[in-house]
């Protein structure tokens, strides 16, 4: 069974749109009270986790951790192992037994830190995997050493997950289905009305689309649902260009540029599958003369810091919050719940947040 998380940290919030999430596609807004009511949930579902943290009495100190990212170099990654590696140490693990390693973005480089924090007998690892494709590889060898496997942020698919609940091995992930962060972009799109979307006139609204790694399960469900969203809304939709930018600032600017050059004033709104994406589009918008909010619209994800100021002065339309407070907060609770033997649910999601001008305030505050 699917747990869901609701962000603790904004519960409050209650004007800010939600949606559940948890393997299936659920848009659906949620309502203030189910927030609520799910924030007590998963309060209770913590208790279990705090009284056994209470009872290893110290014994955390002498517990190895390691943690393994694709890329150090990512934004977002950089924001979620740093609150990561500062919680667990607030949970009583001592710094110097927290080993934190860069992928590089390349597979074979990560397998061989799996394979060395094997080798030196860490107690349990979590791991951020370059490739989701290699999640099977990975499992078979870390539970082959019979150390907990927690993985965050990029999911394995779904035979993958299955297979660890057959086996009733120690394996979980944790973090938000990307599904629903596709369609809170879209949604944000749509919210503005054709009226004044389809500047051109023809009807339709007219995209281009700027890709993570194409591998990666959230660039593929980014791109589909976010314009899935506005054709649910009864849109026509016009893809003029897509593009793979790899998450990156510098090739995302490159590509919006060429793509401004190639379609001009046709282009209306530029999907970006992060924020960091979103801040190379914003630049090469502003180098052809464009203006985002009035002449095109500029959507990212992850919230980060300077994309929601963005939000705020106009420069961008939005960008959706991947709460990195909550994924990783969550992701060292159930490493612990795997040292103390409470178990996990083998997949352990939350929700994204939509950040538009009426909340990026609250957004931000929560990044300072």
């Amino acid at each position: 069974m699917k747990k869901i998380l609701s962000m603790l940290t904004i519960s409050a919030m209650a004007a800010s749109t939600l949606a559940a999430c948890g393997g299936a596609a659920k848009t659906e807004t949620t309502k203030a009270a189910e927030t609520t009511a799910a924030a007590s949930e998963t309060e209770k579902a913590m208790e279990g986790t705090k009284a056994a943290v209470e009872a290893m009495s110290g014994d955390l100190a002498d517990k190895k951790v390691g943690i393994c990212i694709y890329q150090f170099s990512d934004n977002f990654m950089t924001l979620f192992r740093t609150e990561l590696e500062n919680y667990l140490i607030s949970k009583g693990f001592k710094k110097e037994n927290i080993k934190v390693m860069d992928g590089a973005n390349d597979q074979a480089t990560q397998t061989n830190q799996i394979q060395n924090f094997i080798t030196d007998k860490v107690d349990v690892l979590i791991v951020n995997p370059v490739n989701s494709s290699s999640a099977a590889t990975i499992t078979d060898m870390v539970q082959a050493a019979g150390i907990p496997l927690v993985y965050i942020n990029r999911e394995p698919d779904q035979d993958e997950e299955k297979r660890w609940e057959e086996k009733n091995w120690d394996v979980t992930y944790v973090g938000c289905d990307a599904r629903q962060s596709g369609t809170f972009q879209g949604e944000i799109i749509a919210d503005i009305g054709m009226d004044k979307l389809d500047m051109n006139g023809n009807g339709k609204v007219d995209y281009i689309m700027i890709k993570g790694d194409p591998e990666n399960i959230d660039a593929q469900y980014r791109t589909e649902f976010s314009v899935k969203a506005l054709e649910d809304a009864g849109m026509q939709v016009n893809k003029l260009d897509e593009q793979v930018g790899n998450w990156d600032q510098a090739q995302a600017q490159s590509l919006v540029a060429n793509a401004l050059a190639k379609n001009g004033k046709d282009i209306e709104v530029v999907f970006c599958n992060n924020d960091a994406m979103a801040l190379g589009a914003l630049q090469a918008i502003q180098a052809a003369g464009r203006t985002v909010g009035e002449d095109i619209y500029l959507v990212g994800v992850d919230a980060l810091e300077e994309a929601c100021q963005n939000v705020l002065s106009g420069t961008q339309t939005g960008t959706v919050f991947n709460d990195f407070l909550t994924q990783s907060h969550t992701a060292a609770d159930a490493a612990i719940n795997y040292l103390t033997g409470a178990g996990n649910d083998h997949y352990i999601g939350c929700d994204y947040v939509k950040v538009t001008k009426d909340n990026a305030k609250d957004i931000l505050a929560l990044l300072k």
